[in-house]
């Protein structure tokens, strides 16, 4: 039976076309965003074969911009986005405006006209969530400090996007000299409906996410909490579009921000991450199909001129505002790199300004290309510059190692079992560290008079911090076994002696533990088991003989 399913083969295209570009992009040791750019034009409208739907294909990568800046927010807070701000709006307006200069130039020089160059300098100006974050990410370096300034930067410049979509049509009146429009009146409007969006957020928000969240929690549904946090991330988001002309990506940011401050931060950051990196794809899925050929024949020279723009004009600009606040060469290289790229908003200008006549399609399909190659080469640049100041970075943001006396345990992961862990651990008066890598468990255990080795346990520094060359001890106590074997492995360079204990959730875990060398793996399933079953059988508690066996 025939069945038009538009949707259905939109996401099963986009992802299964992804998922053998990304393996073969990761294969040859290239970032997978690549392969994924390159599926996008493999199911596109210029591209033989297969066509995928353009229009389906952006609306879902919508939820993956929602969804990312959900996931932003939940680990960024109020406090964190004040303190960039000295430097993060005086630099996003004084960027844009640069970035919006050098397009309407390059504009003048293609025979479009002023206003064309303005619509084209914004969209030139602007950067890409997905790819900003998932840069950051990638690198592990949201949490830093040029993190926390290139996503403050990013949030600024989004709202600079809210004001220039609504001011649009009425700079395209006043230009062409009809309707005789103010600029004010909408000026005013947008910045009266942000702030009443905030308020809004700040006011209820904080009050009724919270407690709905925690009532959902008292039902004890897993099911119903992974539902409720993603109606909050997707409904706060639609709704701040549809009441306040608030983009999808800032209403989803406050969600997030305003759920961070709770105690369900962490579990609702686990339970979006599998749904947010599959939209994520389609949404480089979807950059990728709007991607024509024919402008590397008709304009290739406008286009290579707007590629520059983005990576070199730009950045230098970001550059030399972030030096110029005294911040280090290394911040500024990272804050330049991370914004050498245009998307999501850059699409929605383009397609504006080209409805509205300001701007001409030709210019439209140079933004669509030059946003494509941007991406495409962000990563690159992004890895330079990590591996140019890998050295640097070593010297200056290495963990002060701690002071213990030899033969202390070493403990990584804070969460549930790491707590209780760490508990017993004080009250026997047993000298340990703990490593965590997230700044809101690590100020708990700091609280509680832990000593804290904050980093990644994945990065040797980190490891040799906590002095494992003189611990008795390693207890791995995070939930993710894999990552647990990244640790193994590394602990078994520094440390060949030291016993490692490791905690697993499959049996697929274990066997991999085992296999790198881990003296003791706990399944959290098997040892709940055993004890139900040594109380169903009236086996004293801690028998010797075990009721399932290990292997």
């Amino acid at each position: 039976m025939p069945h038009h399913a538009p949707l259905i083969a939109t996401i099963v295209a986009g992802l299964v076309v992804a998922f053998i570009f990304g393996a073969i992009a990761h294969r040859i040791k290239v970032s997978p965003i690549a392969g994924y750019l390159l599926a996008g034009v493999a199911v596109g409208p210029f591209t033989p074969g297969f066509v995928a739907n353009s229009g389906l294909a952006n609306e879902l990568a919508e939820i993956g911009v929602i969804l990312l800046m959900f996931g932003v927010g939940l680990h960024f807070s109020l406090r964190d986005l004040m303190s960039v701000r000295r430097i993060a709006v005086p630099g996003a307006v004084v960027q844009i405006a640069a970035a919006t200069a050098m397009g309407i130039g390059l504009a003048y020089v293609a025979g479009w006209g002023l206003q064309a160059g303005i619509v084209f300098g914004l969209a030139l100006s602007v950067a890409s969530t997905v790819v900003l974050l998932r840069a950051l990410q990638g690198h592990d370096i949201v949490q830093t400090e040029r993190g926390r300034i290139a996503v403050g930067w990013l949030i600024v410049e989004d709202l600079a996007m809210v004001v220039a979509l609504v001011l649009l049509p009425v700079l395209g009146e006043v230009m062409s000299g009809e309707g005789g429009g103010s600029l004010l009146q909408p000026l005013v409007s947008t910045f009266l409906k942000v702030a009443g969006f905030v308020a809004l957020m700040l006011v209820v928000g904080r009050r009724v996410i919270p407690w709905t969240l925690q009532w959902v929690v008292g039902t004890g549904s897993q099911e119903l909490f992974r539902l409720a946090v993603l109606a909050i991330a997707l409904g706060v988001a639609f709704g701040a579009a549809l009441a306040f002309d608030v983009s999808f990506a800032l209403g989803a940011f406050f969600a997030g921000m305003i759920l961070g401050e709770t105690s369900l931060s962490r579990r609702a950051t686990e339970e979006t991450l599998p749904l947010r990196d599959a939209f994520a794809v389609l949404f480089f899925v979807s950059v990728g199909m709007l991607f024509n050929p024919s402008v590397l024949v008709e304009q290739p020279l406008v286009l290579l001129a707007a590629v520059a723009v983005i990576l070199v004009g730009k950045s230098l600009a970001a550059y030399g505002i972030v030096r110029l606040f005294g911040y280090s060469n290394q911040t500024g290289l990272t804050v330049a790199v991370s914004l050498a790229q245009i998307g999501e908003f850059s699409f929605i200008l383009a397609g504006l300004g080209t409805d509205l006549g300001l701007m001409p399609a030709a210019a439209r399909d140079v933004i669509l290309a030059a946003a494509m190659f941007s991406i495409f080469l962000n990563p690159f640049l992004f890895a330079w510059v990590a591996k140019r100041y890998e050295a640097a970075e070593a010297g200056r943001e290495a963990v002060a190692p701690i002071d213990l006396p030899k033969g202390h345990v070493i403990l990584i992961g804070y969460g549930r079992v790491g707590k209780m862990i760490a508990e017993d651990l004080q009250q026997h008066g047993k000298a340990f560290a703990l490593i965590e890598d997230q700044n809101d468990m690590a100020e708990q255990a700091r609280k509680a008079g832990i000593t804290v080795v904050a980093g990644n346990a994945v990065d040797v520094r980190t490891l040799v911090a906590a002095q494992i060359g003189q611990a008795s001890k390693l207890l791995i106590a995070i939930p993710a076994g894999f990552e647990g074997g990244a640790i193994l492995q590394h602990a078994r360079q520094l440390a060949p002696g030291v016993p490692v204990v490791v905690r697993a959730h499959s049996t697929d875990e274990v066997a991999h533990l085992e296999g790198l060398g881990a003296d003791e793996v706990v399944m959290g399933e098997r040892e709940t088991a055993n004890r139900m079953i040594e109380l169903a059988r009236g086996m004293p508690a801690g028998s010797d003989q075990p009721a399932i066996s290990p292997a």
